[in-house]
C-alpha cells in the first residue's frame, strides 16, 4: 500500500472545496501548480503527525509545500 493509497479527498469532496482554494495554474509561482496535491499533503502532515521533512516525494518538495502552508 502506497501513499495514493492513502489519499483523504474523494472526487466529490475536491470538488466542493476546490473554488475555496487560492492560487491557480495562472498564479506567479509555485502557489497553484497543483492545488490538490497541496491540500492532500497538508491532510497528511496533519493525519501521521509528521515532521514536514518525512513528507513524500509525491507532493512535491517538502520545503515548498511548508512555505505554501505558512504563508
Amino acid at each position: 500500500m502506497g501513499v495514493l493509497d492513502r489519499l483523504v479527498l474523494g472526487d466529490e469532496q475536491w470538488a466542493r472545496i476546490a473554488p475555496h482554494i487560492i492560487g491557480d495554474e495562472r498564479t506567479r509561482g509555485s502557489s497553484g501548480r497543483d492545488n490538490r496535491m497541496f491540500i492532500e499533503a497538508v491532510l497528511w502532515i496533519v493525519r501521521t503527525g509528521s515532521p514536514w521533512r518525512d513528507l513524500p516525494e509525491l507532493f512535491g518538495e517538502w520545503n515548498t509545500v511548508f512555505r505554501r502552508f505558512s504563508r
